[in-house]
């Protein structure tokens, strides 16, 4: 299913124009009118390329992120930002109540400016997030991915790393923050590189857990080779919003 999205809201160049003509091109009206399907199932959302919708849904963002900073009141920051989600495929509580279909697993850092359903414009029920400092492959991280391959069939997984990334900072240095957070930058200091700077850092980090995904899982392994499973590493820039796969 392909999904009615704002692409040509947020593509066409908002940081073309000044912020009045960013507002007045994103208020909320749509072109075309949506119906319902007779039925209605957690199934209904998904697209036909995941990896094809996150891409998109993250330059409707980082659109809007770039608008926002023409603004020249805290209201409206707000109604830029605010006019996210417009078209997305919203399905009823009932629906989600039952049952659940993620058309994608997202591996990402705990980091409070990196929230994936907010970068990937994207509604309740089409992601299924897991979040650690530093994205890193954690035992019950693997373990819940393997949930929303096996049970839940999401067919793709993302390992996002993002810029000035704090928990790969703490791995580069030799200062201790406490044991437990030093078990857990382990895997992150294993993936560093001698003369590496911050960014390259977090994209090699991003880039060797998703490796290390399909190694450690046999579950994530045999979908990966029977071609029902995609693993990308990504890396989201927060300065200017956008994601790029690596």
């Amino acid at each position: 299913m392909t999904l009615n999205r704002r692409s040509f809201l947020f593509r066409s160049g908002l940081n073309a124009f000044g912020l009045a003509a960013a507002m007045q091109l994103i208020k909320p009206a749509k072109a075309e009118a949506a119906f319902l399907a007779p039925k209605e199932s957690a199934r209904s959302c998904r697209p036909d390329d995941s990896l094809t919708a996150l891409i998109e849904g993250n330059a409707r963002f980082a659109a809007a992120w770039q608008a926002k900073n023409k603004a020249t009141s805290l209201n409206d920051r707000a109604q830029v930002m605010s006019n996210l989600w417009l078209d997305n495929c919203f399905l009823p509580a009932s629906v989600l109540e039952e049952s659940q279909s993620p058309w994608a697993s997202i591996l990402s850092c705990a980091d409070s400016r990196v929230a994936p359903e907010w970068i990937f414009d994207a509604a309740a029920g089409d992601l299924f997030v897991v979040r650690s400092a530093g994205n890193t492959p954690f035992n019950e991280g693997i373990a819940s991915l393997e949930f929303g391959v096996a049970v839940l069939k999401t067919p793709l997984i993302l390992v996002l790393g993002h810029s000035n990334c704090g928990a790969v900072k703490a791995a580069r240095s030799s200062h201790s923050l406490t044991p437990l957070f030093d078990q857990l930058i382990m895997p992150i200091r294993a993936n560093l590189v001698p003369g590496n700077n911050l960014e390259n850092a977090v994209k090699n980090n991003a880039s060797a857990t998703a490796q290390q995904l399909s190694t450690r899982s046999d579950v994530l392994a045999n979908a990966v080779q029977m071609g029902n499973l995609q693993i990308v590493a990504g890396y989201f820039d927060i300065a200017s919003g956008k994601v790029s796969i690596i």
